[in-house]
This record gives structure tokens, C-alpha cells and sequence, in this order.
């Protein structure tokens, strides 16, 4: 009979940046309950990045988004050398039937809780764990270069309190207008002395009118970071406020107290999953009739409610 290979388990995670925050969760479960066992991954490569200083990661595979039949059975023939004590498989209903392990799970095998999604991953990956565990908050990992690269972007800023801003979203639905994220930065220009913008090249645009028409200091880092880069400079910051993206996940499995703008989608479900998190959500779903006074009103109950980040 074949045995487990090196205590290894193997973890089919999400595609989209927030979609695989919200599965840490569950991998941290996991690692929580088979400690001598490495966990190679199954990841999409846009977000894969996210998992590399994970200090229990073992093998990185990707698994693309439109992969063909050719992809497949190429990823199929790497993963097939080793065999596993658990197979977890977040993504697909089939891939661990063509693997070698000694226990298999997917979604349909699990009836999944309703509410927050992370409570569904885990659900699934319960089935392999040894007793119940309390759901973990999300979590992402920085490296040293990551860690360097936030110290010398921030060096004028040190010490400084720092507002963190992402305006974009992978969608128009779900951008708050740009307009009223430069509102709300001057209505807290007094708790905040310098404004840090992250995001994607397709945020750019506004990104550099937020930077032209605010009154205080400006870093505008905007495509100039990896995900894990931007993780490290938030650590740094006392708050951020973004729209429902990949960014308002990063920061609140960072630590940070966020503060997600929500028009459509569904915050019960995929809010981010953190310590210190907050959201608005517009009237009738509509971010176009979502005023600034009303965010920076939660922005500024959301911090008196967050400890001091020296602990």
C-alpha cells in the first residue's frame, strides 16, 4: 500500500486575489493540525505571489484560470508523483480523483454554513481535521525584500499617521466615485499627515487626480508594487478604506483596521475577514449615492476602536 510521501498534504485554493485571501483561513487550519506536514499548493498565477513566503508552503503549482486539456495533464502528472495524507480541493470537483492520497475532499462532499465565506472553506477542509477548530482570520505573508522595499518607500514618511487608499475594483459597479474618495480625504486631513494610494495600472487615472487635489502628503505607489510590497507598506498604515477588491483583503489580513465601501455584492458573504474591519454600504447598492460624510464618519469611529499598532 502506497504511504504518504514526506508528510505533505496538498491545497487547491482560488483564483482571484480576495478569493484566496479567504481561503488562508482554512490553510492555516490545516497547518494548525498536521504541523510536521509542508502543504504544496494549487494556485492561479496572478495571486499565487500572495502564498510564497507562507513559511509551511511546500511545492507551488499554478492552475490557470482558461486552462486547456494539455495544461491540465501537465499539472496532473506533477502533482501525481508524491501521494498525500489529504487532498483539499476549494476549487474544482474533480482533481483529486486523478491524484494519489489517502483522504480526498471537495466542495460537494460538505454542506457548507451559510454565511461568511471563510466559514465555507473551512467547512470543507474540516473534513480532514482531527477535531472542530474557531475559524481563523485571514492571513498574508511578506518576505524581508518585501519588508525593505516598504522601509525605504516610507522613509520620509516614518512616524507619520498614515491613510491608506485603494480606488479601484475590478469592476465600474463597484467603484466609489473618485470625487468623493478626494472628499473624504480632506474631511480627514486632521487624523491623517500622509495619504499612501495603492492598485492596479487601470486605477492610474485616479490615483493621480486623488494625488492632485489633496492638501496633504502624497505616496502614490499605485502599479508600482507587487501584492505581497503592498501587504508590507500596510503594515505600516493606521487605516485604509477601498472599495470591495483584492486590496481591502490584503489590509485586513494584515492587521489593519479597514474600512470597505460595499455598493453591489454581498458584505455577509465577502467582507474582509479581519480583526479590525469595517463597512458601508451605499444606499440601494447605488456607490454613486454614498456620501463622504458618511464614510468618514465610520472611518473615524473605526479608529477609536482600533487598538494602537504598537499592541
Amino acid at each position: 500500500m502506497s504511504t504518504p510521501d514526506s508528510r505533505r498534504l496538498l491545497f487547491i485554493t482560488l483564483s482571484n486575489i480576495g478569493d484566496l485571501i479567504m481561503t488562508t483561513p482554512a490553510l492555516r487550519a490545516l497547518h494548525d493540525a498536521y504541523p510536521d506536514h509542508l502543504i504544496d499548493i494549487v494556485a492561479d498565477l496572478r495571486s499565487s505571489s500572495l502564498l510564497a513566503a507562507c513559511p509551511y508552503l511546500g511545492r507551488l503549482y499554478h492552475r490557470h484560470k482558461e486552462a486547456g486539456t494539455a495544461d491540465i495533464l501537465r499539472l496532473v502528472r506533477g502533482l501525481r508523483r508524491l501521494y498525500y495524507t489529504a487532498i483539499v480541493d476549494l476549487r474544482t470537483d474533480f482533481l483529486p480523483w486523478l491524484l494519489r492520497g489517502e483522504r480526498r475532499i471537495v466542495r460537494w462532499q460538505r454542506k457548507t454554513p451559510e454565511g461568511h465565506a471563510t466559514a465555507r472553506h473551512l467547512a470543507v477542509a474540516a473534513a480532514v481535521l482531527p477535531t472542530p477548530v474557531q475559524l481563523p482570520y485571514a492571513e498574508v505573508w511578506t518576505s524581508d525584500a518585501d519588508r525593505e522595499f516598504a522601509a525605504n518607500a516610507l522613509r520620509a514618511q516614518q512616524g507619520d499617521r498614515l491613510l491608506a487608499i485603494a480606488p479601484g475594483a475590478n469592476w465600474p459597479g463597484k467603484i466609489w466615485p473618485v470625487a468623493r474618495y478626494a472628499e473624504l480625504i480632506a474631511h480627514a486631513s486632521r487624523e491623517f499627515s500622509t495619504l499612501l494610494i495603492l492598485g492596479g495600472a487601470a486605477d492610474q487615472a485616479a490615483a493621480d487626480f486623488l494625488a492632485a487635489t489633496n492638501k496633504i502628503s502624497v505616496l502614490n505607489l499605485t502599479g508600482r508594487t507587487s501584492l505581497t510590497q503592498a501587504a508590507a507598506l500596510l503594515d505600516q498604515a493606521s487605516a485604509f478604506v477601498g472599495n470591495d477588491s483584492g486590496l481591502g483583503h490584503l489590509a485586513a489580513a494584515r492587521r489593519v483596521p479597514t474600512l470597505t465601501l460595499f455598493g453591489p455584492g454581498d458584505p455577509a458573504r465577502y467582507r474582509p475577514w479581519g480583526p479590525i474591519t469595517s463597512l458601508v454600504r451605499a444606499p440601494n447598492d447605488d456607490l454613486s449615492r454614498l456620501s463622504a460624510l458618511t464614510v468618514a464618519a465610520e472611518l473615524r469611529d473605526l479608529i477609536a476602536r482600533a487598538p494602537t499598532r504598537d499592541g
